[in-house]
């Protein structure tokens, strides 16, 4: 039976007999507690009931996760890449295998609505077996430079940390450790301290697969973790998904104990530009879509800012409005439910501020603003759509992380361009008119990575993912992924006597 298939009843049934595990750290091949014996908590945020007790890593426990992956370094780098490929391929085969698992753990661990969970294991499976198949694209090359010859190799760095947020738990854990493992290098995974529950149960797998401690995976509630990760001497690459200031941070935690090679995926704040031309009903149903509200907009890819001209404006607003009044919100393991929970009682409350005070600063609320009518539980906040927003308010500027969609008028076209770059971040963005010309004059002034023109910004599989300005280093996704994950080196042989 497949994910979608499922009932309300089966999904819960199914998630308190996984819940009753005991969970623990992979590492060195093996599972076991945090060396301390500390655990910690972890509340449902549909329920607000405590659903799993977890280790609580701490630095000892990172010490001998890069301790176990250096020891598997050697031994791994020395794996012929057809070989490194096949474990990957097995590893997908065996996701694919175990997906109502995964699935229903990021359901009740971090509020997704099940109906969704199907895509994400798919897109999972789909990166391991791409990055698989990129498995002999590490090449060098042959330079001609003099009269001897020079030819270049790519070698893996060694221990990799690879850091990865709460919003899309799985699904990052799993297809970010798969470049990574193609390249040659070990792998110690940290997963949000909010949701590790799929990542702790992907440990499980992997041990299974790979030799001991090729990939290790470590959690713990606070900052020791990562920082003692991101400051061992022996990790030389790190791999972060998370917030613009977590990325800094570790930015400078790096380089205050080493040159360290680091690819940061960060915040944005996009824009969605609607033409005057473009039809009003397909932007709206595009901007709802795009504003990632499945996952109450915790996605850093939302266009969480709709400039639309301002003769069409009243009919975008209109369509969105019509449209959301149709939108189910409820338990995340109903196949019905269409939108998530907030991931904690933290960032439901930060949203909420956010919202009040774009309303003091003279925004107005034509949808949504606060707890759905009619539940009660859950930390749920409804599609809000904010009008009369100037582009340099705070909720025009700053990276809310909520289903909250700020909906600028503009006149002109260069205003257009001057307010979606106003932010100082630059991931993505989205382009709506029926004139080709103005639609590629106006992609190539915006100052973000992933441009949509009538579509999605969002990254496809193969193509370079990543931002410009505050939104990142560096581009996952593609071949660009698996060759930063190597070093160049240089061999010169001398041909004549010298």
């Amino acid at each position: 039976m497949s994910i979608n298939e499922t009932t309300l009843a089966e999904n819960e049934e199914r998630a308190t007999s996984l819940l009753q595990r005991a969970w623990k750290l992979s590492i060195a091949g093996k599972t076991r507690s945090a060396l301390s014996g500390r655990t910690y908590a972890l509340t449902s945020s549909y329920s607000g009931e405590q659903i799993a007790v977890v280790p609580d890593g701490g630095a000892d426990d990172v010490a001998e996760a890069v301790a176990a992956a250096q020891t598997a370094f050697e031994g791994w780098r020395a794996t012929p890449p057809i070989q490194r490929a096949r474990l990957v391929e097995e590893l997908a085969a065996a996701i694919t295998a175990r997906g109502q698992d995964f699935a229903i753990l990021d359901c009740v661990d971090a509020g997704i609505p099940i109906v969704y969970m199907a895509d994400e294991l798919k897109t999972v499976t789909a990166f391991l077996r791409y990055f698989a198949g990129l498995a002999l694209e590490m090449k060098g090359e042959t330079i001609p430079a003099s009269t001897h010859l020079h030819f270049t190799e790519r070698q893996p760095f060694g221990v990799v940390a690879r850091i990865v947020p709460f919003n899309h738990p799985f699904m990052f854990a799993a297809k970010n450790i798969a470049a990574p493992l193609i390249a040659g290098n070990t792998v110690v995974l940290k997963p949000s301290e909010l949701t590790p529950l799929s990542a702790l149960l992907l440990g499980e797998v992997v041990n299974e697969i790979f030799p001991p401690g090729v990939v290790n995976v470590v959690v713990g509630d606070g900052p020791e973790v990562p920082q003692t990760l991101v400051s061992h001497p022996l990790v030389h690459r790190i791999g972060f998904t998370g917030s613009e200031a977590i990325g800094r941070k570790i930015v400078r935690t790096g380089a205050d104990t080493g040159v360290k090679d680091i690819s940061l995926e960060l915040g944005g704040k996009n824009a969605f530009i609607a033409f005057s031309d473009a039809n009003p009903v397909t932007v709206a149903e595009s901007a709802i879509r795009n504003m990632n509200i499945t996952w109450s907009g915790q996605s850093c890819s939302s266009t969480t800012r709709l400039l639309v001209h301002e003769d069409i404006e009243a009919a975008v607003v209109g369509a969105i409005v019509e449209r959301l009044s149709t939108h189910v919100i409820g338990n995340p393991l109903d196949p019905r439910s269409r939108q998530g929970t907030i991931v904690s009682e933290r960032q439901y409350k930060n949203i909420l501020g956010f919202i009040e005070r774009a309303v003091q600063a003279g925004a107005r609320i034509v949808y949504g603003g606060g707890r759905p009518k009619g539940i009660e539980k859950g930390l749920f906040i409804e599609p809000t759509i904010l009008v009369d927003v100037a582009p340099d308010a705070e909720v025009a500027q700053e990276e809310i992380f909520g289903p909250v969609l700020s909906v600028i008028r503009w006149r002109d076209e260069d205003d257009a361009v001057r307010i979606a770059n106003s932010v100082r971040y630059g991931l993505t963005g989205i382009i709506y008119t029926n004139d080709i010309k103005r639609a590629h004059r106006v992609a190539r002034k915006i100052d973000a990575g992933m441009i949509g023109i009538n579509g999605s910004g969002a990254a496809f599989l193969g193509i370079p993912a990543g931002g410009f300005k505050a939104s990142g280093l560096g581009r996952e996704q593609s071949l660009d992924e698996l060759l930063s994950y190597t070093q160049i080196k240089v061999t010169s042989v001398y041909l004549d006597d010298v």
